[in-house]
């Protein structure tokens, strides 16, 4: 008596027996007909029409646009976009160092060093960068003389505009970036530290060599994004007479009259230096995100092919 649970086919699957009978034939290759998002080519046709709309309001208004075309390329505009990038390079340089310096004290166990990183961190994130410019212009009125003792002067000497952008940029950045480096710092495993204290290695060396390097991952993406914001907010040093950009299209309006086309000029360049660090930024993402990612995301110019091809209905290899 054999059991119903050893009895097995003789011959095998039928697809097997169609195989060896010679009279297999594979199925048709399914045609996948991609759905249609009505939605999307609506919500586009929108778009382009409101973006339609407020370039004809634009168009039929009162500016001069030839006057928009001769001031873009003027030498006091490229002069003040020149001091734009100057002050905003090195206030995020100096927000960068500070950033970490504060950020390493806020975590070390000294109570002292852990207050003081707070309340620097406290007030230059809980004023206005506005404010702290002025602050740093008037200077002067309480104190009039700079002694530090190897050095003497006026501090209305001291504190020029240029000076006074400096301080005022470059401390507020660093509070902020005091806080991106410390939850960049945070976000490496403590097992890591640990790690590296067992093979003999120093605090200041674990630091350097094991912690920031993976702590640039989460680092680097806000860090962009404070330098695109640090390079708007650096139009307030105007406030406090430094030629910067703005100023500079300030000074001409002031004197030609052309209010609106001089300010459209700076807004020109804003932008253009924006998009200009943005895609800067992107590229910095990307090559930070490679030990992270399983794939790495299209650059934009994958991104247009990707696009184009979808348009005419040839995906494959979009991203190669």
């Amino acid at each position: 008596m054999t059991d119903k649970f050893d009895k097995t086919p003789a011959d095998g699957p039928p697809a097997r027996q169609a195989v060896d009978k010679g009279t297999y034939t594979p199925p048709e290759q399914i045609k996948a007909i991609p759905v249609r998002h009505w939605g999307r080519w609506v919500s586009a046709v929108i778009v382009v029409a409101l973006l339609g709309t407020l370039i004809y309001s634009f168009s039929q208004g009162d500016v001069n646009w030839g006057t928009v075309g001769d001031l873009i390329f003027d030498d006091r505009i490229v002069r003040g976009m020149g001091a734009t990038l100057l002050i905003s390079v090195l206030s995020m340089l100096i927000g960068l160092v500070l950033g970490i310096l504060f950020a390493v004290m806020r975590l070390s166990k000294n109570p002292v060093t852990g207050a003081v990183a707070w309340l620097y961190i406290w007030f230059f994130r809980g004023t206005p960068v506005y404010v702290q410019l002025l602050l740093w212009f008037n200077l002067a009125l309480i104190f009039p003389i700079l002694n530090l003792g190897f050095y003497k002067d006026e501090m209305v000497d001291v504190m020029t505009p240029f000076m006074v952008a400096l301080l005022g940029l470059g401390l507020n950045e660093g509070a902020y970036m005091a806080e991106i480096v410390r939850a960049g710092i945070q976000s490496v495993d403590e097992g890591q530290t640990e790690a590296s204290h067992a093979l003999g290695m120093s605090n200041s060396k674990t630091m350097r060599r094991i912690v920031l390097p993976q702590a640039m991952r989460v680092i680097v993406p806000p860090t962009g994004n404070e330098f695109i914001n640090l390079l708007k907010t650096s139009s307030l040093v105007s406030a406090v007479q430094y030629t910067e950009l703005l100023r500079a299209a300030q000074n001409i309006g002031s004197t030609s009259f052309a209010i609106m086309e001089t300010l459209l000029v700076a807004s020109v360049w804003y932008l253009a230096l924006t998009s200009v660090f943005s895609v800067g930024q992107y590229y910095v993402e990307r090559h930070y995100a490679r030990g992270s990612l399983r794939q790495l995301p299209p650059t934009p110019w994958q991104r247009v092919k990707a696009n184009l091809l979808n348009v005419t209905g040839k995906r494959e290899g979009a991203w190669s």
